[in-house]
C-alpha cells in the first residue's frame, strides 16, 4: 500500500511562508495525482488544491490563488506546497493525498486513495 508523509510544517508569523512537501514510501509517487487539504479544529476538511503529472497540471483553489502554489518533482519524488503571505485563518493540518485517477489533470473531490498522517500548520503572533 502507498503511504505518504508530510513534512515542513511549523509555526510562522503572519505574512510569512511555509514549504510543505509530500513523499512517498515503497513505491515510486509519479503516476500519482497528489493533492493537498486542510483541516482547521471545529471545521470541516479543505479541499486546497491538487496536481497531476507535471507542474503545468496544477490547481488551486480560487481563495488560495496567489498565495499557494503547487509544484512536482518527479526526479526527486516530492509534491511540494509552497505557502507565501500566510494569514492566521490559514492555520491547520495540512494532508497530501494520491489516486491513481487523473493524468495530465486532477481530480478535484475529497475521496482520495491514500492519505498521509497530516502536519500542522500554525499561523501566530
Amino acid at each position: 500500500q502507498l503511504q505518504l508523509v508530510e513534512s515542513g510544517g511549523g509555526l510562522v508569523q503572519p505574512g510569512g511562508s511555509l514549504r510543505l512537501s509530500c513523499t512517498a514510501s515503497r513505491f515510486t509517487i509519479d503516476p500519482y495525482a497528489i493533492a493537498w487539504f486542510r483541516q482547521a479544529p471545529g471545521k470541516e476538511r479543505e479541499w486546497v488544491g491538487c496536481i497531476g503529472n507535471s507542474d503545468e497540471s496544477a490547481n488551486v483553489h480560487d481563495s488560495l490563488k496567489g498565495r499557494f502554489t503547487i509544484s512536482r518533482d518527479n526526479a526527486k519524488g516530492v509534491v511540494n506546497l509552497q505557502m507565501n503571505i500566510l494569514k492566521r485563518e490559514d492555520t491547520a493540518i495540512y494532508y497530501c493525498a494520491a489516486d491513481r485517477r487523473g493524468g495530465s489533470w486532477c481530480p478535484v473531490v475529497l475521496d482520495y486513495e491514500y492519505w498521509g498522517p497530516g502536519i500542522q500548520v500554525t499561523v501566530s503572533s
